[in-house]
């Protein structure tokens, strides 16, 4: 993946980009939020993305992470604009237990989705597909088997997308966050086979 093409959606004091790797180091008091629940709205993690307007196609990155600290956490994102974007992540809880999950938030408001995962994990694959104005992404332990986290629709997905990877620590908290293994390639996620669309 040419690293050269990302761009920064509020760029961190501490990064690193290269052809390898990508450093982030969170700083406290960053995240992404709308509404549902909290009431609350953040908007301020750092994210670095690259612009498509490929209709097909998966990305695939390794995380390897140093949480430590409450809501912890980084990992894949599709981030279009401050009311509409997906992200899938581990987020960091407790000594004994953190959660793997996605975050979805169409025109405003965010939903989460977790399982829980033993604390001592510090790696994770993920791959984010899409198919038009859906997405699919999922997880993986040694970047062989992937097991599907969640499937999505965007509703302002319809042409041009900005997808890539985030980190951030909402609570008083720091961590660095390391991404690997970056690959763009043609879409993972395979077209339904079994039960036709209805007919309108």
């Amino acid at each position: 993946m040419d690293t050269t093409k990302l761009f920064w959606t509020r760029e961190p004091q501490d990064s690193i980009i290269a052809k390898d790797k990508i450093e982030i180091t969170t700083e406290p008091h960053t995240d992404l939020w709308q509404r549902t629940y909290y009431h609350f709205r953040n908007d301020s993690a750092p994210v670095l993305q690259m612009k498509t307007s490929q209709k097909y196609f998966s990305f695939i990155v390794k995380t390897n992470f140093e949480s430590k600290h409450r809501f912890d956490q980084c990992g894949v994102i599709v981030y279009l604009d401050s009311d509409n974007w997906i992200k899938g992540s581990i987020e960091y809880e407790n000594e004994s237990f953190q959660h793997l999950g996605s975050v979805v938030t169409n025109n405003g408001y965010s939903d989460w989705a977790t399982t829980e995962v033993d604390a001592s994990i510090k790696s994770m694959w993920y791959r984010l597909s899409r198919r038009d104005d859906d997405f699919c992404i999922e997880c993986s332990t040694d970047g062989i088997r992937f097991q599907q986290m969640r499937i999505c629709h965007m509703f302002n997905a319809k042409d041009e997308v900005q997808f890539g990877v985030y980190a951030c620590s909402p609570e008083d908290s720091s961590f660095k966050a390391t991404f690997t293994h970056l690959e763009l390639t043609d879409c993972k996620w395979l077209a339904h086979d079994g039960q036709r669309p209805d007919e309108l």
